[in-house]
């Protein structure tokens, strides 16, 4: 069986297509994953090890003569056993979601985001450095979580509205139809109300604004704590964001004419659109799981420039070239300074 097989096999059981006596060899797997705690494997430490099993695997399927064999179906089974426990949790991370511990919460990819129930909400928050976290509603409608933020919501709607809370970070939300209820995700100071649409919302803490970005579909953005009605709300419709600045109180809506630039983040691009510096810092953060320390003179500017595949070092290089900036990299921590 090669590797190849093994995705296949995990994604078949996610679909409850296996046979029995694989789903159980799976299952038995999982539950060993729950009782020890896993680390990450990297991808050639991982490679090394499945040739090696892989091998021993041939060594003993391969038939002798007169020897009593095992069905087919039972050889497959323990392949993929033998193989998925080498695996670890590197596709378990792309395929399958662990049950709940016994203090309510939930490893989710391999750390990548934890999941807490409590008195009937859902807590999920996802790691600096790590990769989007794809939720489904109950409704039917999803979100893509990017790196660094925290949603609440509740296990089950009610009867006349279907409400997210975006506590910190970004998200993206693609909105299954419901007239019966309307769909709002409070996020900061804004409540941003639709019934089938999609759009992103942008609300860091360490950033001064709340910005929405409508991608399809209609939406109503409300001001929280906001009693003029003349200015509290404001309609959304494609290729049109809002942004709120947390220090001014103002609203203000523009237009956009990429959507990629808008969500880019979802295909692993690091997007900065005359971006400040605290969101160049937002986003280098949340990619590379890093601490950015400002220790130069230089603190308000904006930059314009996109990454997808470069590594950490290839970006502040080509940032502190464009800034005149030096830097410095200590464990997980990058210190700016004054370019001497």
């Amino acid at each position: 069986m090669d590797t190849e097989q093994i995705k296949i096999l995990l994604e078949r059981y996610n679909q409850g297509n296996c046979s029995p006596e694989e789903a159980a060899i799976v299952d038995q797997w999982f539950e060993n994953i729950n009782r020890h705690q896993s680390t990450y494997v990297e991808e050639k430490e991982l490679d090394q090890e499945l040739d090696q099993i892989k091998l021993q695997l041939n060594q003993h399927i391969t038939p002798a003569p007169k020897v009593r064999r095992m069905p087919v179906r039972t050889w497959y089974a323990a392949a993929a056993a033998a193989i998925l426990v080498a695996a670890g949790l590197f596709w378990f991370n792309r395929s399958h979601t662990p049950a709940t511990t016994g203090n309510g919460s939930t490893p989710l990819a391999a750390l990548n985001s934890t999941r807490v129930v409590k008195d009937g909400f859902v807590e999920i928050t996802t790691r600096k450095g790590q990769p989007k976290e794809n939720i489904t509603l109950e409704d039917g409608s999803t979100l893509e979580l990017n790196a660094g933020s925290k949603v609440r919501y509740p296990e089950h709607f009610g009867d006349s509205s279907r409400t997210v809370i975006l506590e910190e970070g970004e998200a993206f939300f693609s909105v299954a139809t419901d007239p019966a209820r309307r769909f709002v995700v409070n996020a900061g100071e804004l409540a941003t109300t639709a019934l089938g649409t999609s759009f992103n919302i942008r609300a860091y803490a360490s950033e001064h604004k709340v910005v929405v970005a409508l991608v399809s579909g209609k939406v109503k953005v409300d001001q929280l704590n906001n009693n003029d009605p003349q200015t509290a709300s404001l309609i959304l419709l494609p290729s049109e964001q809002i942004s709120y600045d947390r220090v001014s109180l103002h609203l203000v809506k523009t237009s956009f004419s990429k959507p990629e630039e808008i969500t880019g983040w979802k295909q692993g691009y690091l997007i900065f659109k005359d971006a400040p510096y605290n969101e160049v810092v937002t986003g280098i953060e949340n990619r590379y799981g890093v601490t950015v320390s400002n220790e130069s003179d230089k603190t308000e500017w904006n930059y314009n420039g996109s990454f997808k595949n470069e590594n950490l070092k290839e970006v502040l290089d080509i940032i502190c070239l464009a800034k005149s900036l030096s830097y410095t990299i200590k464990n997980d921590t990058v210190h700016l300074q004054n370019k001497n």
